[in-house]
C-alpha cells in the first residue's frame, strides 16, 4: 500500500473508527450567537458539509468552558444547557454522515478584555500581553492574577464542559494548551511568575494542565482526550521555551502519568527544523509511542511522507478545509483545490 492510500484509508484510533487519516484542524470561525454562545444554523451547515464529504476526524473551533474564556466575538460555549443542546445539532449532523467529531475546549486567559466578559481578564500573573484584542482592536488589559479559588473554579468549569461535551454527543475532547492561551500562560515561565504550587519550577507550571486532565478524565474516557500544545505562540518567539528539550520531556512525562495517548503538537510549519535536523513532530515522535496529529501548513505530499515514515498518525488540514468543503473528495480524485481567501477568511458553504 502506498503512502497516498494510507492517508485516505480507514484507521481505528482507540474507540474511533475513522474513515481516513485526514483531520479537520480547529479553526476559529466566530459564527456563534455572540450573546448566548450558542450554535447557529451557519455553524451546523459548516460542519455538516465537511462531514458529508468524508473527513476522518473533525476538531471543532475553540469552545469556551466559561465566559471568562472568551477572547473575541462569536465564540461558542459549553457551559450552559442552551449551549450544550445547540451543539447536539452539530454532532447529530456529523454522525448522520458517518463522521467523528471532538470538542476543543479553549480558554484565552489574559487575551480577553472587560468589554467582552464584563470583568478584568484572568491569568496566572498580572502581566499584560502585547498587541490588541482580536476584532475588538483595543490593547490587552493588565489581567487579574488568579487566586487559588479562581484556579479551582476554572478547573471545575473545564470538567463541566467535558461533561457537557458528552451530553452534546461529541466523540471526545481536545484541551487547547497551546499558543499563549490560559493553560499555556500557566506553563510558560515568561507569563507565570507565581510562587505557589501553580508556579515556580516546570512541575509547578504544568500543575494547572495536570489538574485539568485529572478533572476531565472523570467525565470522559482518557483515550478520547487529545491535548494540543506548542513551543511558542504562532510566530511570536517571545513565548518560546527557554529549555526546549527539557519542556518536551516534561510534557511527555505528564501525558504518560495522566494516561493521555493523543497529542496534537502545533507548529506553524510542519517540516521546519526545530532542534538540529528534526522537526517539532519528529522530536516528539523520537520520545513518544502514542498517537500524534500532525499539523502546520501540511500538503498532501508532506502528510503522506510523514505518515509513511511513522512521524505522525493523522494529518490535520486547516485553511484548505475553509475553502474546500469537499477537500477529501478532491484529494481522492486528484483535483485541484480552491485557494484559501486570506482577505476574508470566510468559509465556502454549498
Amino acid at each position: 500500500m502506498n503512502t497516498r492510500s494510507v492517508l485516505l484509508s480507514p484507521v481505528k484510533i482507540h474507540q474511533w473508527q475513522l474513515r481516513n487519516r485526514i483531520v479537520m484542524a480547529p479553526l476559529t470561525r466566530g459564527f456563534a450567537d455572540d450573546q448566548e454562545g450558542t450554535v447557529t444554523d451557519e455553524m451546523v451547515a459548516y460542519y455538516e458539509q465537511r462531514a458529508r464529504d468524508g473527513v476522518g476526524l473533525i476538531i471543532t473551533e475553540g469552545i469556551n468552558p466559561n465566559l471568562a474564556g472568551k477572547g473575541t466575538y462569536g465564540i461558542p460555549g459549553l457551559y450552559t444547557d442552551e449551549q450544550t443542546t445547540s451543539w447536539k445539532r452539530v454532532t447529530d449532523a456529523v454522525h448522520r454522515h458517518g463522521g467523528t467529531i471532538i470538542a476543543q475546549l479553549w480558554h484565552v486567559g489574559r487575551l480577553s478584555h472587560s468589554d467582552l466578559i464584563g470583568t478584568a481578564p484572568l491569568a496566572p500573573s498580572s502581566l499584560a500581553a502585547e498587541g490588541r484584542v482580536h476584532k475588538l482592536h483595543k490593547p490587552y488589559q493588565v489581567p487579574q492574577a488568579m487566586s487559588t479559588q479562581d484556579i479551582a473554579d476554572t478547573i471545575q468549569h473545564f470538567q463541566t464542559a467535558a461533561r457537557n461535551a458528552v451530553l452534546a454527543g461529541f466523540d471526545g475532547i481536545e484541551l487547547h494548551a497551546a499558543h499563549g492561551y490560559l493553560i499555556d500562560q500557566f506553563i510558560n515561565e515568561k507569563t507565570n511568575h507565581r510562587t505557589d504550587k501553580y508556579g515556580g519550577d516546570t512541575a509547578g507550571r504544568l500543575r494547572f494542565l495536570r489538574d485539568i486532565i485529572v478533572a476531565v478524565k472523570k467525565e470522559i474516557p482518557v483515550d478520547r482526550i487529545s491535548v494540543r500544545f506548542s513551543e511558542k505562540k504562532d510566530d511570536d518567539a517571545s513565548y518560546a521555551w527557554v529549555d526546549k528539550a527539557g519542556m518536551i520531556d516534561a510534557y511527555l512525562n505528564l501525558f504518560r502519568e495522566t494516561g493521555i495517548t493523543i497529542l496534537h503538537p502545533s507548529t506553524d510549519h510542519y517540516a521546519k527544523a526545530w532542534e538540529g535536523e528534526q522537526s517539532f513532530h519528529e522530536r516528539i515522535r523520537s520520545r513518544w509511542v502514542g498517537i500524534i496529529i500532525g499539523v502546520g501548513d501540511l500538503d498532501v505530499q508532506t502528510a503522506e511522507h510523514a505518515i509513511g515514515k511513522g512521524s505522525i498518525n493523522l494529518a490535520a488540514f486547516g485553511r484548505p478545509f475553509i475553502s474546500n468543503p469537499d477537500l477529501v473528495r478532491k484529494l481522492n480524485a486528484g483535483e485541484r483545490l480552491v485557494e484559501y481567501d486570506a482577505a476574508t477568511h470566510l468559509p465556502v458553504l454549498v
